[in-house]
């Protein structure tokens, strides 16, 4: 784990995801989480990187909004007033309105949102559904290959400025044997990865015969992709 770093910016990583949280703090940032209530399912693209942008995109307007939510509610407490109102559309990565009191504060807060899906044999696979699907998910990897499309976007809430991007990593798989899957199936860890690829748990790990690109970006969060961008809207 890299030494903890005391950059001049606060930063909020948009997921509860464990691995997520575990990659940023290897990365030595210390941050805090809040999560997107949005319907992930009613934003729908035909590419797996337009996919994956909208719905990172979707969700950095859903923590902004919460934010702004509870600013107000702040000010409404102290007896003052004040009314913020940003339109915006989900595709767009450019300058924003800066939110709330972060804009007044004397150094930025960056917010972290991503998202990721599988693509196997052509076709977008999120979350399985159920632990049929799951089952189904993995022994059509085993002896196969697929790939993960994950997208980070970064907001800066002192500023408004966005930015974003999506790295793609490719998964090679040795013939995984039925009794795995079921353990796996049984842990119900496959149910929580989008497309039920998993990498990094020690039943399946002997079963990776090759990863193209880096196994943090398979976990959800590039490391690379995630520097570059808290750089770009500094």
């Amino acid at each position: 784990m890299e030494a903890k770093k005391t950059p001049p910016f606060k930063v909020i990583l948009g997921s509860a995801s464990i691995a997520r949280k575990t990659i940023l703090a290897e990365m030595g940032y210390q941050f805090t989480v809040m999560t997107a209530d949005i319907d992930e399912k009613a934003i729908r693209k035909e590419k797996p990187e337009e996919l994956v942008m909208a719905l990172a995109e979707a969700k950095a307007d859903a923590i902004v909004a919460k934010l702004q939510s509870i600013n107000n509610l702040e000010k409404i407490a102290e007896a003052e007033t004040s009314v913020l109102v940003a339109a915006d559309t989900a595709e767009a990565i450019s300058e924003r309105l800066p939110i709330g009191d972060y804009a007044q504060r004397a150094e930025p807060t960056l917010l972290i949102t991503t998202d990721q899906v599988v693509v196997y044999d052509g076709a977008i696979r999120e979350k399985p559904s159920n632990e049929e699907e799951a089952r189904q998910f993995m022994k059509d990897y085993s002896g196969g290959h697929a790939a993960t499309v994950g997208s980070v976007v970064v907001t800066n809430l002192k500023t408004g400025l966005r930015k974003g991007g999506w790295d793609r990593v490719e998964i090679h798989f040795h013939e995984i044997p039925d009794e795995v899957i079921e353990k796996l199936v049984e842990e119900g860890i496959v149910l929580k990865a989008a497309g039920g690829l998993i990498i990094e748990h020690p039943l399946i790990v002997p079963f990776v015969k090759q990863v193209v690109g880096t196994t943090d970006s398979v976990m959800g969060l590039p490391k690379a992709l995630t520097e570059k961008l808290l750089k770009e809207v500094l």
